[in-house]
């Protein structure tokens, strides 16, 4: 008897050949990983194909995606975290003029701050001007002090100098006082004080009073670098932030900032793929009077969303009119703003959100957030809030409990900056201990629910060093040491971390791409130099990237892996400061000048004492006659 058959007739077919799975483009293996995925927080490594993730696991589960083409790369087990994305920084502003720019990004003592410059005015050609521009606090000298005019004409007697110190003021020395054409005739601009000798004369100081423009319409005067030159100078400047893990960027656009012109050399590095960072930017009126109409022409032309995963547009701000900006100079009082400016306000807003356009906004004090909120809760009995646009106030260090919850009911969002590492010791002796240690009142942010971000602010105030943020978050420390918030800080180094990843991702709208290492998501990481997770606070600061990968493309490489990233064209122009001294400054050369500058400080404070100018107080090296 014949069985019947149990199979289908196959008549034809063969068995298909067994799929091996595609090859990874770049393996990390032997880290730490911190994936910020809570479903899945730890992996030992990360593949990467089409430059984005392709799995995580263990080195063994993932050994069977090396192929002859793949890139492997052996930690050393090291920590291994989300590329960074610092949610305000001024990164096609500050692009466009790095290379010009000499940096005191980390720089431990003046003596070593003036030495550099004067080695700098050696170099620096005839009618170029040597621009110290942010990213530095007096705090951070072991002499605790600004230098001095006297200290900048000694330096660089023939070179203009300018040095801009936070939102406050800036030093100049009489070269660029002459090259700015300064005079006793110049009238003092709106806002700002040219502080003037006895004479009459400009004696080489500028303050806020309390609008930066006087410092920054000064700036401008200074010679801005050819097409190529803006070209190479954007490069280097993205590769500067690489190194410190940051794989994409929220531009909050800002002064002195053109659209489409100063945006031109972003767009062409990202046409032909040479961007090493992910720009989401956003547009911002630059003439008073006219806002509305760059506005409305705007929503004529661009949308949000426009452009792709390494550029592309996220909206308007960080000022929508400029009567409803408030001014950040913590040495200064609380600037009162025009009575009525809510009405162009209310128009600026309503225009952006019936167009789809989401927007952020300066907002440093409660009083000015108030205002602000009362405009949106206006429009929000029309039905435009909360209305799917993205919004968001930036800064907001003095923002209440009771503003949150307005914030919150509007579907709002907010952007913090570390300014309190750079001016938290003025703002402290202002408003008090008390408001220092909630500016801004972060851990009430998130109790509430709300999206947070964090990111500098840089680069013409704090420095773009997100790790220096980043101890800021979780010490309250300023960048000199002095605690803001008491012991028992609230925010925990995931939570930091979290901001400085995902929080980012939330606020372009990317949060399902961008932020975790997950499978599927783009291919960023970073692979620290310490496990941020695990170190000294005191060391956070020092922390770097080693290896620094976007879309899978390493694009900073150091130590072991030196020569693994891709090239740059070398800086240019060649007496660029950068050239010589590189971006942030860090690192052993600078011990024995701190040491000194110290020392010096202290037998300064003795002299005083003898001469009876100041009490015979416990030992310090910092000068007294210097504190804030």
């Amino acid at each position: 008897m014949t069985r019947p058959s149990t199979s289908m007739p196959v008549a034809g077919l063969v068995p298909a050949p067994r799929q091996e799975p595609a090859h990874a483009d770049l393996l990390v293996r032997n880290a730490k990983v911190f994936t910020g995925d809570p479903a899945r927080p730890e992996a030992r490594a990360v593949a990467i194909r089409d430059g984005r993730v392709a799995a995580l696991g263990d080195d063994h589960d993932l050994a069977h995606l090396v192929g002859p083409g793949t890139r492997v790369v052996d930690a050393l087990g090291r920590r291994v975290v989300p590329g960074l994305n610092d949610s305000h920084l001024h990164v096609i502003r500050g692009g466009l003029n790095y290379v010009l720019e000499l940096r005191w990004d980390g720089v431990r003592s003046l003596r070593h701050a003036l030495a550099m410059l004067s080695e700098q005015a050696g170099r620096t050609p005839k009618g170029q001007w040597i621009r110290v521009v942010g990213g530095w606090t007096a705090e951070q000298f072991a002499e605790r002090r600004m230098p001095t005019v006297a200290e900048l004409n000694a330096a660089a007697p023939d070179t203009p100098v300018f040095v801009l110190h936070l939102y406050q003021s800036a030093l100049m020395n009489r070269a660029a006082v002459r090259a700015a054409g300064f005079t006793r005739d110049t009238p003092d601009p709106r806002g700002g004080q040219i502080v003037r000798g006895r004479d009459g004369e400009p004696n080489g100081v500028l303050l806020a009073a309390p609008s930066a423009l006087v410092l920054y319409s000064t700036l401008a005067k200074a010679p801005a670098l050819d097409e190529a030159d803006k070209r190479t100078s954007t490069r280097h400047f993205l590769r500067e932030l690489n190194r410190f893990g940051l794989t994409s960027a929220v531009d909050a656009a800002g002064g002195f900032q053109n659209f489409p012109d100063n945006y031109a050399t972003v767009t062409d590095l990202a046409g032909t793929g040479e961007l090493s960072l992910r720009i989401a930017y956003h547009l911002f009126p630059q003439t008073a009077g006219q806002e509305l109409a760059d506005l409305k022409r705007w929503t004529e032309t661009v949308r949000p969303g426009d452009g792709d995963e390494w550029l592309r547009l996220n909206g308007a701000g960080e000022n929508l009119t400029w009567a409803a900006a408030d001014f950040e100079n913590f040495s200064e009082p609380r600037p009162e703003l025009a009575a009525g400016y809510e009405g162009e306000f209310e128009q600026a807003v309503r225009l952006l959100l019936e167009n789809g356009w989401g927007f952020r906004l300066h907002a440093t004090y409660d009083e000015t957030i108030r205002r602000d909120l009362a405009v949106f809760e206006k429009l929000a009995a029309e039905g435009l809030f909360p209305g799917g646009n993205r919004w968001l106030f930036d800064h907001a260090e003095t923002v209440s409990a009771e503003s949150l919850d307005r914030i919150a009911a509007l579907g709002g969002a907010l952007s913090v900056q570390n300014r309190m590492s750079f001016q938290g010791t003025a703002f402290r002796d202002r408003y008090g201990a008390e408001a220092a240690a909630q500016a801004p009142p972060v851990r009430a942010m998130l109790d509430r629910g709300l999206t947070v971000a964090a990111g500098t602010d840089a680069t013409r105030v704090s420095s773009y060093n997100p790790w220096v943020a980043l101890h800021w978050l979780v010490t309250g420390r300023t960048v000199g040491g002095t605690a803001l918030r008491p012991a028992g800080n609230p925010i925990d180094r995931e939570t930091a971390l979290d901001l400085y990843t995902r929080g980012g991702a939330r606020l372009t709208g990317e949060q399902d791409v961008k932020g975790s290492l997950r499978e599927g998501w783009y291919g960023d990481l970073a692979v620290l130099s310490d496990d941020f997770l695990t170190v000294p606070e005191e060391v956070i600061p020092d922390i770097e990237s080693v290896l620094t990968v976007v879309g899978g493309r390493i694009v900073w490489a150091n130590a072991e892996y030196e020569g693994l990233d891709e090239a740059v064209p070398p800086v240019s122009p060649e007496w660029s400061p950068v050239a010589h001294f590189g971006g942030y400054q860090r690192g052993a050369r600078q011990a024995s000048l701190v040491a000194e500058a110290a020392a010096e400080s202290e037998q300064h404070r003795r002299w005083r004492v003898a001469r009876g100018s100041v009490p015979d107080t416990t030992p310090s090296f910092a000068d007294p006659c210097f504190d804030h």
